[in-house]
């Protein structure tokens, strides 16, 4: 790596702030009818709780049997539990996770610290030009699922949807969801019968020294089986992350062997340019679809 793409990753890195507690990507109420759920105790000290309490963000202690130490943004079971809870408080929980869900319940506050990790504070307004509609998204490498090199430029003439993952990603409802969302998107797309052809999903991992092509293409297939018409997964390459990633918003942070991230969905035009861009994790297959028929009959 040249020593200019070094420095300008370590300054991505170095400035993100509390990634989880920035992206929101779970304010909606959990779904605590799945039958197939898993209870972990866990403990941790808040960092954030959104302004309705559906969500509180936690640095929590290693969660045996389930996942590493790391920084979270939870769903929460019932925002009571969180009337006398404040940032900084050390609190212990229960980690509900379900097939395609999980949530915190059970909440108690155990203590207090003053002391505020250097990575949770806020980033400066402005630090990073972002795109907006319209804009063309700056041209990137990625290495797909079967080893090739492609750009995103090589994709021109279609309307392209992407968002980013990592396959270890612990919780359902975070990169599991995004692509169970896209398997949704393709078989909406797929039916239509006078669909335009012109449309391309993309899913991106974040993590390529742990996501090699062949735990891609093995990952894929739990999502859109062996059928990969119109779905391509991918990994971002450094300096491909290091200079979008801030564009758009998309925030990742390694802490040990895992990865802290907020959620990020864009759609592109056949021009390249960005139609439309769902953040967090509360949109529909059906939104996502209808963005992405109307971008795919975008003209010049």
């Amino acid at each position: 790596m040249k020593p200019a793409a070094r420095k300008s990753l370590r300054l991505f890195f170095g400035f993100l702030p509390l990634l989880a507690a920035i992206s929101n990507p779970a304010s909606a109420a959990p779904n605590t009818d799945d039958r197939t759920v898993q209870s972990y105790p866990a403990h941790g000290v808040v960092e954030q709780i959104a302004p309705d309490r559906s969500q509180v963000t936690v640095h929590h202690q290693a969660i045996p049997g389930y996942m590493m130490e790391m920084t979270m943004a939870f769903p929460v079971k019932d925002t009571n539990e969180l009337s006398d809870v404040s940032a900084g408080d050390k609190i212990s929980f229960t980690l509900v996770v379900g097939r395609t869900n999980a949530w915190v319940e059970d909440i108690h506050r155990v203590g207090h610290t003053d002391t505020i990790p250097a990575n949770s504070m806020p980033m400066t307004s402005g630090m990073f030009s972002m795109l907006k509609l319209g804009d063309m998204l700056p041209d990137g490498e990625l290495v797909t699922e079967d080893q090739h090199h492609i750009h995103f430029s090589d994709l021109r003439g279609k309307a392209v949807a992407f968002t980013f993952f990592f396959t270890r990603c612990p919780l359902p409802n975070y990169c599991p969801l995004m692509n169970r969302n896209f398997d949704q998107v393709r078989t909406l797309l797929l039916s239509e019968t006078n669909a335009p052809s012109n449309w391309q999903l993309l899913s991106i991992s974040f993590d390529p020294d742990f996501d090699t092509p062949q735990i891609l293409s093995d990952y894929a297939v739990e999502f859109r089986g062996t059928n990969s018409a119109h779905w391509l997964f991918a990994d971002a390459t450094t300096n491909t992350l290091a200079g979008l990633a801030p564009r758009l918003g998309l925030m990742v942070m390694r802490q040990g062997d895992n990865l802290s991230h907020n959620l990020r969905t864009v759609v592109l035009d056949p021009q390249g340019r960005i139609y439309r861009q769902f953040n967090g994790n509360q949109w529909t297959a059906q939104q996502l679809a209808d963005a992405l028929l109307e971008a795919a009959r975008q003209k010049d």
